[in-house]
């Protein structure tokens, strides 16, 4: 499965959660965001992950990989204000076995 296809099923897998999904591949000078989202009162800035290795794809999240969608997720902040709670950063690992949802990852 390639990265277009895993960002999809990662989409799909959000809408059937009852996340609406307001942007994708959402791209700053820091980085990229694979996957705006609103989840009730809460923005949602998603990693997906996917791939095969001997090590599980959600283990290329580091912490510099979280500072830069950080700092994009600050630059979408900025563009105007929005009526959130708050925000929180999830990675989605999707996988031949299936879909793994890791919600508010921090550094």
């Amino acid at each position: 499965m390639n990265w277009k296809e895993a960002e999809d099923r990662a989409a799909d897998y959000l809408k059937r959660k009852g996340y609406t999904i307001l942007q994708r591949n959402y791209r700053t000078r820091f980085g990229e965001i694979d996957i705006v989202a609103r989840y009730k009162k809460y923005l949602v800035f998603v990693e997906v992950k996917s791939g095969k290795s001997y090590y599980q794809p959600r283990t290329r999240v580091n912490a510099s990989k979280l500072r830069k969608i950080s700092f994009a997720a600050a630059v979408y902040l900025s563009r105007d204000s929005y009526p959130y709670r708050g925000y929180r950063i999830d990675v989605i690992e999707v996988t031949e076995k299936g879909i793994e949802h890791f919600e508010a990852v921090s550094i």
